[in-house]
């Protein structure tokens, strides 16, 4: 499954939620509405740098579980309790290289006519929202 996500919207969190104990193979892109939540380009970079480290997913989980603290002091906090290089954190989140990933994952979410968060693809097909009972339920729910 493909999901298209913004680490600042409650419905990308509410998904979260729904699908982390499936057991499904997730791949996550960013797609940062900035119209509506203006720390999405920052908080898709903060997790490109977690994975920098090898801690993608635990940040993606922690920034979903906690969306009232996104701040930089609270992801600094974040950066500690993963165990991570906040020095080497802070350099990479700045990179060329994190700023072309995520906006190659809004083009390509653009071009897969994703419209809104969050957009989930599943052999192709697209389902936008918070998934539903039947949705979860082809999922193995």
């Amino acid at each position: 499954m493909i999901e298209y996500g913004d680490f600042e919207c409650p419905y990308c969190a509410q998904t979260d939620g729904l699908l982390a104990p499936l057991p499904i193979t997730r791949v996550f892109r960013h797609f940062p509405v900035v119209s509506k939540h203006p720390r999405a380009r920052v908080l898709a970079a903060a997790a490109e740098a977690a994975a920098l480290q090898g801690a993608f997913w635990e940040m993606h989980d922690s920034l979903f579980a906690d969306q009232g603290h996104l701040d930089p002091p609270h992801l600094w906090k974040r950066v500690r309790a993963l165990g991570l290089d906040l020095d080497r954190f802070e350099q990479d989140r700045r990179t060329a290289a994190i700023t072309d990933r995520i906006e190659r994952d809004f083009r390509s979410g653009v071009r897969a006519g994703v419209m809104n968060t969050p957009t989930l693809f599943i052999e192709g097909e697209a389902f936008s929202g918070v998934p539903g009972p039947e949705l979860l339920a082809r999922l193995g729910a």
